[in-house]
């Protein structure tokens, strides 16, 4: 497998880079509710270019990488999918108005990205040097599967996490909003207003996320270059997807199970490549099993498709079949 040059990871990090100023510090800083047009707009075009990614990277160093960031950037962009209903619930719970959400989670997203590069460079560093972390990623995913079959994450209420607990001991904070500001003056006194609570929430809690998307994508390349790239083409345009999908994410009734079916999977891919390269003495008198066969990269990539697709797919019949029975029961009560 060819690497992939560093002129063209230069050039791509100069590119994202640009991307973000644009669409998340010039665009997202107008308070304003993105019309249905212009998500659409930016959803297709982000796709667009993830998928010409994809194409440069099959051409600079072969198939194989290429094959692992589309899988890659499909499962982050299906987790942050789910991810947006934790999104809804924040907003709702710190009643931001809503001509300020798209500001938030511009500011929000950025702080994520952020997290997520040192959360990135410090896994690689050490799948590196422990290779039998490969085991604890993949028990991991197969819980947090598990989970999401039994419907564990199905709370609607949004609980603050430790961090801004704790923030709310320390500082003072304002009942109410001032525009964007993030500082205000009451009765002589400054405060911070919540605005400051919102981005913290929005930025740490996706940060927890990952938590299962860093280890599931890891699952699917080392490469610390397609880990961050699929990562950042998957938060790009997230915040018209939120506008977009708004009123629909509960309506994406399966998509759990989908994810679960994806994570499962990665999980005992994860577990396979660990039992195959590393030395346990509990494990084969300490010698590595080299009979487990490897998973192939199209492989993952299919699961993933045929999985996401699936789900969404049977959640819109579903969603269609309810509206169905919902509109028979109207002419029914109306006779």
């Amino acid at each position: 497998m060819a690497e992939t040059p560093l002129a063209f990871e230069i050039g791509t990090f100069v590119v994202l880079a640009i991307f973000f100023i644009v669409d998340l510090l010039i665009i997202g800083r107008r308070p304003h509710i993105p019309s249905t047009k212009e998500c659409v707009q930016h959803i297709a075009f982000f796709v667009v270019m993830a998928l010409i990614f994809g194409g440069c990277i099959w051409f600079f160093a072969g198939s194989k990488p290429a094959i692992e960031f589309y899988s890659g950037w499909l499962t982050e962009y299906s987790l942050s999918i789910d991810n947006l209903f934790v999104f809804v619930i924040i907003m709702s719970n710190f009643a931001v108005p809503k001509v300020y959400q798209k500001y938030v989670l511009s500011v929000g997203i950025t702080v994520a990205l952020v997290l997520r590069g040192c959360f990135i460079l410090v896994g690689a560093a050490i799948i590196e040097r422990f290779t039998w972390v490969f085991f604890l990623f993949g028990a991991f995913l197969i819980y947090t599967a598990i989970g999401l079959v039994r419907g564990d994450d199905d709370d609607e209420e949004y609980k603050e996490n430790g961090v801004i607990r704790m923030l709310r001991k320390v500082v003072k904070i304002s009942d109410d909003y001032d525009g964007e500001k993030l500082r205000t003056v009451k009765g002589g006194v400054k405060y911070w207003t919540p605005m400051l609570i919102v981005f913290l929430a929005i930025g740490t809690t996706d940060v927890m996320f990952a938590f299962d998307s860093i280890p599931a994508i890891f699952g699917l390349t080392k490469d610390p270059f397609l880990v961050f790239t699929s990562n950042v083409f998957a938060l790009l345009g997230l915040q018209q997807l939120y506008f977009l999908l708004g009123a629909l994410l509960d309506k994406l009734v399966y998509l759990p199970l989908g994810l679960a079916v994806v994570l499962g999977f990665i999980g005992v891919k994860l577990i396979m490549e660990a039992l195959h390269g590393n030395s346990l003495p509990f494990i084969n008198g300490g010698q590595p099993v080299h009979w487990v066969p490897e998973i192939p990269t199209w492989l993952s990539l299919a699961v993933i498709v045929v999985s996401i697709g699936a789900a969404a797919v049977a959640s819109v019949l579903k969603m269609k079949s309810l509206e169905t029975k919902g509109d028979a029961k109207a002419e029914v009560t109306a006779e």
